[in-house]
């Protein structure tokens, strides 16, 4: 019991400062993600638009998966109901027609058009409690950890 309380109740300051980063993060993703439910969205399937803006409005299925960080075959899942609540469709690559894309429809852009602002917003009162040096300084912190 001795043994197990080590790794529950003292523990190093690289895992206090991972749990603490872990436990940061769910508290600013429930925030997002409760603006998303009151505007009846998914905060998922959002995320999932906004990729696909970033790189243009296209891509290859493979490619947003490994961004999100979801197996290939989970993909296809989580795209059908955006492609049946018509925010995405799918079609064939342009060079390669074994391969397909996806693309954001105009409605998806709008939903994002629609909310993101507010949604940004909510996120930025949240971070707000730091000054834009600290800002600065976490960024390049994560970017850090974002590389090993």
């Amino acid at each position: 019991m001795k043994d197990l309380q080590e790794y529950v109740l003292e523990l190093p300051l690289h895992t206090q400062a991972f749990f603490s980063l872990v436990e940061t993060t769910a508290k600013l993703v429930d925030v997002s993600e409760r603006y998303w439910q009151s505007k009846g969205l998914n905060g998922a399937r959002i995320r999932i638009l906004v990729e696909i803006m970033k790189e243009g409005g296209t891509m290859l299925p493979s490619m947003l998966a490994k961004k999100i960080g979801v197996t290939k075959a989970n993909i296809s899942l989580l795209l059908t109901p955006l492609e049946r609540e018509g925010l995405i469709r799918r079609g064939n690559h342009p060079l390669d027609g074994r391969k397909s894309v996806i693309s954001i429809t105009s409605e998806g852009q709008s939903i994002l058009l629609t909310h993101l602002p507010e949604n940004r917003q909510g996120i930025a009162e949240k971070m707000k409690v730091l000054e834009e040096q600290e800002l600065q300084q976490l960024l390049f912190l994560l970017n850090k950890l974002k590389k090993t």
